[in-house]
């Protein structure tokens, strides 16, 4: 096993050249990355400063002309609080009723959503129902590829069962499918039940980050913004040649945007296709649906690191942002190391590399808090919402066991299944 055969060497070197000097070797690597990160972080701020607003705000002209046929897909499973909701703003989209095909696909549920589904397509014939068998496989991905083979489609939209999108989105998405080499574009979702409680809250700002700042950041400065699973558009020609949704894979988002790249296409970021989406509501949820999303980030690193070296679609310093984006998870991880390296130092255990970690340590945090804090602007989030912020404290915390927890089991070889979020219902 992976972890067994890093124990190994590691202990090895703590043999080799004694306690101090390797601890210190760790030390000095982590300092690095931390330094690496900070700056990544604070480009990606400037970069949204700077220009986001200006995207945010462009209007929509010229799409009346472009309109290729759209597929939305949608996979429910368990989804009765929330389906009526996704339905109806689903069927108010804003593209012509020919051009447009609605997918959704009932994947074994137990609760209602088959039945509230079947009443909603018995009453408009634009909507289709898909019911797949229990043990049909595949999660998420195997759902999605059963609502594939049933359209003829030139473009498949992604939406999840809690999404709500803006009347527009799909003009907005499709635009870019001028440009052959797009191979995918994603909009930008917004937590529309930040009110309902504190959790809430921080993630509705960490959604404001991640989505206004981070990957703005990521096409500004790299042009490699992320497919992001939903609230996305893809060729339907491509994914099939791609194979379709990878079944293997908790986060085919993240596995997709590799193959795309992988391909020679590019994912196109367009912040001013919104939808929103509903965050979860107690920390249970959070740690089940940020540790899928750490334990599916990690192994795609672990699959794709090579291929994406060897690649010839990317330049050097793509490759390397794309293996910076593949790290994102890892690096709660590394900073669990560099807590436990500070508190061996404070037992005299360790050269003075480590507790030099503390000033380094700082800026990696400072980083994030940028993104935050630009996204609060650009979002137009009233003054006192700063405060908030405070609640990124525990939320780090969280992140670091869960990240840890993820990397040992999935270093171990620890089996894991796609495990749905489940929803509140909340508006």
């Amino acid at each position: 096993m992976a972890l067994a055969v890093h124990l190994v060497v590691f202990v090895g070197v703590l043999a080799l050249f004694g306690v101090d000097r390797t601890l210190g070797w760790v030390a000095t690597a982590l300092n690095v990355i931390f330094l690496i990160f900070f700056f990544r972080h604070l480009g990606f701020a400037v970069s949204a400063a700077r220009w986001a607003e200006r995207d945010l705000n462009a209007p929509l002209v010229g799409v009346e002309s472009f309109t290729p046929a759209v597929a939305v897909l949608v996979a429910c499973k368990d989804e009765e609080l929330v389906v009526d909701g996704m339905v109806s703003a689903l069927l108010s989209l804003d593209y012509p009723p020919d051009r447009l095909t609605v997918v959704v696909v009932d994947d074994a549920s137990t609760d209602g959503t088959g039945a509230r589904l079947d009443a909603r397509a018995s009453a408009d014939p634009r909507l289709r129902v898909l019911h797949r068998r229990p043990g049909a496989g595949g999660g998420k991905s195997g759902a999605l590829n059963d609502a594939l083979a049933l359209t003829d489609s030139e473009i498949a939209v992604i939406f999840d069962a809690d999404h709500q999108p803006e009347p527009d989105v799909l003009r907005r998405l499709v635009r870019h499918f001028r440009d052959a080499k797009v191979g995918a574009v994603m909009g930008r979702c917004v937590v529309r039940n930040g009110v309902e409680s504190s959790l809430a809250s921080t993630i509705f700002i960490d959604y404001l980050s991640g989505y206004l700042v981070n990957e703005y950041g990521r096409q500004a400065l790299f042009e490699l913004p992320a497919y992001g699973g939903a609230n996305c558009a893809v060729r339907t020609s491509l994914i099939r040649a791609l194979g379709g949704w990878n079944p293997e894979t908790v986060t085919e988002d993240t596995d997709l945007t590799l193959r795309l790249l992988l391909d020679g296409y590019r994912v196109r970021y367009d912040p001013s296709a919104v939808d929103f989406e509903e965050a979860v509501l107690s920390s249970q949820r959070f740690w089940k649906q940020r540790y899928r999303w750490a334990r599916g980030h990690q192994k795609c690193l672990r699959d794709y690191w090579r291929p994406i070296l060897r690649t010839p679609h990317l330049s050097p310093m793509e490759k390397l942002e794309t293996i910076l984006f593949l790290w994102v998870y890892h690096v709660p991880v590394l900073c669990g190391l560099g807590l436990l390296l500070i508190a061996l130092h404070a037992f005299g255990i360790g050269d003075s590399s480590a507790i030099q970690m503390v000033s380094l340590s700082a800026l990696l945090f400072a980083g994030p808090f940028c993104e935050l804090a630009v996204g609060l602007v650009l979002g137009r989030v009233e003054r006192r919402a700063v405060w908030m912020l405070v609640g990124f404290i525990p939320a780090f915390g969280m992140s670091i066991l869960t990240a840890t927890k993820a990397y040992f089991e999935g270093m171990w070889g620890t089996t894991y299944a796609w495990v749905k979020t489940a929803r509140s219902g909340v508006t």
